[in-house]
């Protein structure tokens, strides 16, 4: 799949939430209500430095970069990457991940962090985990998935220099 990938601007914002509803209503991967609002599902995803993948110029994914931590922590970055469901296995979560590593070394960032990976996303786990982030934690019944109940989440990590 050709896609481009570029910064996001305002006027992405339908497009987004077009990728962001049926991700954040399923509630199988992230903790966020699944009843939350178009403007707030937007506003959330969109306040920090936030990216957007199209396709024949329609938006199929996005993610967002931003500090993990403040002060001390702010040397690494931490991303949230979702694929619209009919793009996935197309390559658009691999080409948002390549462009945020990037992106994340040009910004001076050394490491990358996902604080809260849902154990049963096999697929993300394997993809982050080809690109060489390790399981660095694991949390034990810490998300309410809702067809498997209580499953772990992973913390994943991977530094981005030497």
């Amino acid at each position: 799949m050709l896609v481009l990938l570029r910064g996001y601007v305002s006027n992405d914002a339908a497009g987004v939430w077009a990728v962001l509803e049926p991700v954040f209503r399923a509630g199988d991967t992230y903790t966020i209500d699944p009843d939350i609002s178009r403007f707030d599902a937007v506003d959330y995803w969109t306040a920090h430095e936030t990216f957007v993948v199209e396709h024949e110029g329609r938006i199929v994914g996005t993610y967002y970069l931003r500090p993990n931590q403040q002060g001390g922590g702010s040397h690494v970055c931490n991303c949230g990457y979702v694929t619209h469901p009919l793009a996935r296995g197309q390559g658009v979560a691999r080409a948002m991940l390549e462009h945020s590593l990037e992106t994340a070394r040009a910004l001076g960032y050394r490491a990358m962090q996902y604080n809260f990976v849902v154990s049963n996303n096999t697929r993300a786990v394997a993809t982050w985990q080809n690109y060489g982030f390790e399981i660095v934690g694991r949390l034990p019944d810490a998300f309410l998935h809702p067809v498997d109940g209580y499953v772990d989440a992973f913390v994943m990590y991977r530094r981005l220099t030497g």
